[in-house]
């Protein structure tokens, strides 16, 4: 008897669709393959990233899957191309005085020698992750110091690395600089604190962390392989781009910095170095379509604006540029071929853009622009637009949203019912659970899988507990994960298919936040943090103001509870307050993600309170602790 939990083989209807697209598609261009292995000098030593104490945060022996090239039925035939692309891996020399170390991570991390020493741009998801990337490269150029870490851009995968190439003494003391976008610290507060841990919930399914690798598993996230596991760390800036082009000379090395805000990241910069040829575009023009909004979640990204700064870079910097980088992925080599790559790019963001805008002004819903929106040929058959990242379908609809909302104009869908009381009714209007259950076999043998996974989460709705239901829609969601080309949409369907089946996975208890991150956002973002955080029931009726004043920063805050609701003021002391308390910023953090008591900082005095301290001990236990792992793909108990 087939075990219904058990991971499936390629139905027929996978299989015809998978070959279908292989024949559309020319593998016999390998010139991809040539860049991504160009200037290769060592990959990285058995393809692994420990800790002292021997736990691995990285490890690309679990991809030997992906060697050959053999078809693989369980996988898109070009997603699997593009995973076997992103094996290379180690140090690789670019050009004259310009390294990358790829394939340590999602992210690379670019190396410029200076006259005394190096200047990195970028520097991974992990401290140990950064600093094995750092150590490879200096084992084949010497042991020169870090003079300057530049951060392209607000996302995670490009400055948790810092504090393993980088140490805050070293910032401290002038030995290195830290530049980064305007608006760069203002971004990371609220992507990553404030909506930090449903995107990290919702990470598990875009990236597929959880997966096993394997040809019925995880085997890519389409910018790289995973994101690396290991110590997030954030180094504040020293030094902010505020300019739309800024040339600084860091470490006898002429930088052009082209900001490019509101693009792939809020904050996010491109830089030019004028003596060398070379230009690097952040993430902002990587060799695949990228997202207008990730399946995490973020703010809609403006594709119109994105594919000006892409214009604005070509014009300024083209007739320079002799090689193209990016912060993902391998280089472009060659003045005429950056143009035209950069050129494509270009124009894939502002098609999408303007078609979709072109469908909503002829009444279209997004469902349908998505359905119906596809690139031209020039772009469609070129391997660096396809979507193994962000996808035409998934990218229209952001722009819907971005410019008409959430709402598709119709009142039919102005105020549903939640989720459970509209799947109960739809279940019910269907005949009962068994009936859809009947009518969804037929559909599945069929080859319907997107039908089959739709009509599912309602009867997954109406009862998590439904096991055929779950069995069912778990091998319908695997089918769409062996079908899809976009790395980011397998890995949601086939971490769908495994909750589904085994249930959410428990991790251990840690905090969501880095004490790093925290420590480095602005302070507003983290009494915004305690604000969100705020179970409005435990603070009812109740009214007061406290004036925080944090002495290691001479920085006061007013903060004000009144209609279950906190609001604060920065630089202001209030003269009626009901308390004031004098603490540093490290105390604050360290209260925020739980390290530190509230009792055990009064007690230490480390937290002193003037006046009332019944308000400090009580704001702390009317704050909600967010767990993580809550349900997705079924309705979590406190909805049903």
């Amino acid at each position: 008897m087939t075990d219904a939990k058990a991971q499936k083989p390629a139905s027929e209807a996978t299989q015809k669709a998978n070959a279908a697209l292989a024949a559309k598609l020319d593998f016999e261009n390998r010139r991809d393959f040539e860049n991504a292995a160009r200037g290769l000098v060592e990959s990285l030593d058995g393809g692994i990233v420990a800790t002292e104490r021997g736990t691995k945060v990285w490890d690309l022996n679990v991809y030997d899957f992906l060697g050959g090239e053999d078809e693989i039925e369980t996988i898109n035939p070009s997603l699997l191309r593009m995973a076997r692309l992103n094996m290379a891996n180690g140090l690789f020399e670019v050009t004259d005085r310009v390294w990358q170390v790829r394939g340590l991570d999602l992210a690379n991390m670019t190396i410029v020698e200076g006259d005394t020493g190096v200047i990195l741009i970028d520097c991974m998801t992990t401290a140990e992750v950064a600093a094995a990337g750092l150590a490879l490269y200096r084992k084949h150029r010497g042991d020169r110091p870090v003079k300057a870490l530049l951060y392209t851009h607000s996302h995670v995968d490009h400055y948790g690395g810092a504090k393993g190439v980088l140490s805050q003494d070293e910032v401290d003391s002038g030995q290195a600089r830290v530049f980064a976008p305007d608006g760069f610290l203002e971004a990371v507060g609220g992507e990553n604190v404030l909506a930090g841990n449903p995107m990290s919930r919702r990470a598990q399914f875009q990236f597929g962390g959880l997966l096993k690798p394997g040809p019925r598993g995880q085997v890519d996230a389409g910018l790289g392989k995973v994101t690396a596991r290991g110590t997030v760390s954030l180094i504040a800036p020293t030094d902010i781009v505020t300019e739309p082009v800024e040339r600084h000379v860091l470490d006898g090395v002429a930088v052009d910095f082209h900001l490019a805000p509101g693009t792939e990241a809020p904050a996010e910069m491109h830089m030019f170095f004028p003596e060398l040829g070379v230009l690097n575009m952040a993430e902002n023009a990587t060799p695949l379509l990228h997202n207008f909004c990730p399946l995490r979640g973020s703010e809609v990204r403006d594709p119109r604006i994105w594919s000006h700064y892409l214009a604005d870079a070509v014009e300024r910097f083209g007739a320079g540029t002799e090689v193209l980088v990016c912060q993902h992925h391998w280089p472009t080599w060659g003045r005429e071929a950056v143009k035209d790559f950069l050129e494509r790019q270009r124009d894939l963001y502002k098609h999408i853009h303007d078609q979709t805008v072109r469908r909503m002004n002829q009444g279209w819903r997004p469902a349908e622009i998505a359905e119906s929106l596809d690139l031209p040929p020039s772009l469609r058959e070129d391997w660096r637009m396809r979507g193994y990242y962000g996808t035409v379908s998934h990218n229209s609809k952001a722009v819907f949203q971005r410019y008409l909302s959430w709402y598709d104009g119709n009142p039919a869908n102005l105020n549903p019912l939640p989720p459970v009381k509209a799947a109960r009714k739809y279940v019910g209007y269907m005949g009962g659970a068994d009936e859809v259950l009947a009518k969804a076999r037929a559909d599945f043998e069929a080859g319907e899988y997107r039908w089959v996974a739709q009509v599912l989460y309602h009867v997954l709705f109406a009862d998590p507990d439904n096991q055929d239901a779950r069995h069912l829609a778990a091998d319908a969601f695997e089918q769409l994960g062996y079908q899809a080309e976009s790395a980011t949409w397998r890995n949601a369907y086939l971490y769908a298919a495994q909750e589904l089946r085994h249930g959410v996975v428990k991790l251990p208890p840690r905090p969501v936040l880095s004490p790093d991150l925290l420590g480095a956002v602005a302070t507003t973002t983290l009494f915004d943090f305690v604000a969100v955080r705020l179970d409005p029931d435990k603070a009812l009726r109740l009214k007061w103001r406290i004036n925080w004043w944090l002495e290691d920063r001479d920085e006061s805050v007013c903060q004000t509870l009144c209609n279950e609701t906190l609001t604060h003021i920065m630089g202001k002391r209030a003269n009626d307050a009901d308390a004031t308390i004098t603490t540093t910023r490290e105390v604050l953090v360290g209260l925020i993600v739980g390290k530190i008591a509230i009792t055990d900082a009064l007690d230490s005095g480390g937290l002193t309170v003037d006046g009332d301290a019944g308000i400090a001990t009580g704001l702390f236990g009317m704050l909600d602790t967010f767990e993580m792992q809550f349900d997705i793909v079924t309705p979590g108990p406190e909805h049903l």
